[in-house]
């Protein structure tokens, strides 16, 4: 167990560092920015990387919701879904204090929204909170049934990361506008830590909607594909 939570904490810290560090030090930077597509290419390839690393240790689930989502498609113990949360979530709040520090290193250096989720006024493109409710519910629910597709023993072997990584990447291609892409607990908090008052205060969308998704998720694939493979 303590290999499993050790690959789940390292996991969550590279998927918020690289994800979130483009966001905040890549996205904009004058004449080169990697903009929306970047930073959506940078999520994805944060998953895609630690699946080929740890997923044979843990199942690189990175993600609250991703745990909440296998545990609900029989693929994950019970037991084990409190130890695996806090290790995503201390992963990922390690990940934005690291950030933070570099980010901060730059002279006139400006929290703003520090890669935040969020929705109403703090949503990129002025989105309401039902849309985001309903955006990272659906967003999640696909991601969840990809990835217990993708890994199905009836499935072909050794491609699931790179369908995870692809669906990440998607997400974000089509959620950033909305609430900034969460689909993952771990990382709204961490970031909110940092941004505090809004970011706080918001922050329950961004554990309700994503383990919402993901249990429903789970137990459609469970239900509609077949047994579990625990």
């Amino acid at each position: 167990m303590g290999s499993k939570l050790g690959a789940e904490f390292i996991g969550t810290f590279w998927l918020v560092f690289g994800g979130c560090g483009s966001a905040v030090l890549a996205a904009a930077f004058p004449g080169l920015g990697i903009g929306f597509a970047g930073v959506a290419l940078a999520f994805g390839l944060t998953v895609l990387t630690m699946a080929f690393a740890i997923g044979h240790i843990s199942g690189c689930h990175l993600n609250p919701a991703v745990s909440f989502g296998l545990w609900a498609g029989g693929r994950f113990k019970g037991s084990e879904l409190l130890g695996y949360i806090v290790a995503q979530v201390l992963g990922a709040a390690l990940a934005a204090f690291a950030l933070f520090t570099i980010a901060s290193g730059k002279a006139g250096f400006e929290l703003g929204n520090f890669a935040a989720n969020g929705y109403g006024e703090h949503s990129p493109g002025g989105y309401s909170l039902g849309a985001a409710l309903v955006c990272e519910i659906v967003l999640t629910f696909m991601f969840l049934m990809i990835i217990l597709g993708s890994t199905d023993k009836r499935a072909p072997q050794g491609f699931a990361p790179i369908a995870i990584g692809l669906a990440l990447t998607l997400i974000h291609l089509i959620s950033i506008p909305v609430t900034n892409t969460s689909v993952n607990p771990a990382r709204s908090t961490s970031q909110a830590i940092f941004v505090g008052g809004w970011a706080l205060s918001q922050l329950w969308l961004f554990w309700v909607a994503p383990i919402v998704g993901a249990v429903l998720a789970g137990f459609a694939y469970r239900g509609i594909f077949g047994e579990k493979q625990a």
